[in-house]
């Protein structure tokens, strides 16, 4: 027993220079999304910050596609040794539960929560109506000819999808992969609404964009015209929330000193107004309280699927 102490000792001896010295280079961060939406506009200046708190250069690498399957399979199959972090929102479960992905959340270690974001409804400055009221009226008599631009499985498509039966309509909903090519489509007028967020406001003051209604539990300081859902009579409160993960595996001591620089990043004010302007809030968790959210919301993301019978069976 004591050769196996003395063994012990001896190993953690040998890997505690390394991991004292992680990181010793530059560290990739996996967006799984095209380049100027809105999951790589939120995780660009998380990266600048982490950098400055972790010691090396944190570069964006976007890897997009299959509804943002693509980038979390590299990321899953990633070495677990830190030099890989995953930037994720809450598709990760959505798509997991709609039989478009194989990843789930479990696939990997929670280091923190970044930011939350409002959904909100938006139309084209095309479209015809004025509020909700006027559109729910033509929904109800076109069914299923209103169209919605939407990452299927994802978060652009459960929102409205809660909103169609809410509301008891039925939209019909066009397939975009992020946030950037729905946002062209919206302005082109080859689709009538989208799921956006405060991002859009200057689209919206220049009038090319309307929002329409917003998923938040109160109107929203910056957008205090456009009215919740909940005033409009349904109960759904909605927000994009982002954090980072890394793979299974990577060890304790490099989790703990990039959950610290999550930490101090997201406490900068120079974060919080590149937030602001990202119509998103900070909302740093730490790893322990983040694990805890995630369950928590798989599971309620779990029940909206059921219930809207978007899970695969």
């Amino acid at each position: 027993m004591a050769g196996a102490a003395v063994l012990t000792g001896v190993l953690a001896a040998l890997s505690a220079p390394a991991m004292a010295q992680y990181p010793d280079r530059p560290i990739k961060m996996i967006v799984p999304w095209a380049a100027g939406g809105d999951t790589d506009n939120i995780f660009r200046p998380f990266a600048a910050e982490l950098q400055k708190h972790i010691g090396q250069p944190v570069v964006v690498a976007n890897v997009s596609g299959a509804s943002g399957t693509t980038g979390a399979r590299e990321a899953k199959a990633a070495a677990p040794d830190g030099y890989t972090v995953y930037a994720v929102h809450d598709y990760i479960h959505l798509t997991f539960y709609a039989g478009i992905s194989d990843v789930k959340y479990s696939d990997f270690e929670p280091i923190c929560l970044v930011s939350a974001t409002p959904s909100v409804l938006t139309a084209s400055a095309k479209t015809p109506w004025k509020n909700w009221q006027e559109l729910a009226d033509d929904a109800k008599k076109r069914p299923g000819e209103i169209t919605v631009g939407a990452t299927l499985g994802s978060t652009s498509h459960i929102f409205p999808a809660m909103i169609e039966k809410a509301a008891g309509v039925k939209f019909k909903f066009v397939s975009y992969d992020g946030l950037a090519p729905r946002m062209n489509a919206l302005l082109g007028g080859h689709i009538n609404l989208t799921d956006s967020n405060l991002t859009q406001k200057g689209k919206v003051e220049a009038g090319v964009l309307r929002y329409i209604a917003i998923a938040s539990e109160k109107r929203d300081p910056e957008a205090p015209d456009v009215p919740t859902l909940k005033e409009l009579g349904m109960n759904i409160v909605y927000e994009v929330a982002r954090g980072i993960f890394v793979p299974k595996g990577t060890p304790a001591p490099v989790r703990a000193k990039l959950e610290e620089g999550c930490a101090k990043a997201t406490k900068e004010p120079s974060f919080a107004q590149a937030m602001k302007l990202q119509g998103t809030r900070v909302a740093f968790l730490n790893a322990n309280d983040y694990a805890q959210f995630l369950a928590k919301i798989d599971n309620e993301n779990k029940i909206v699927m059921t219930d809207l019978g978007l899970i695969k069976k």
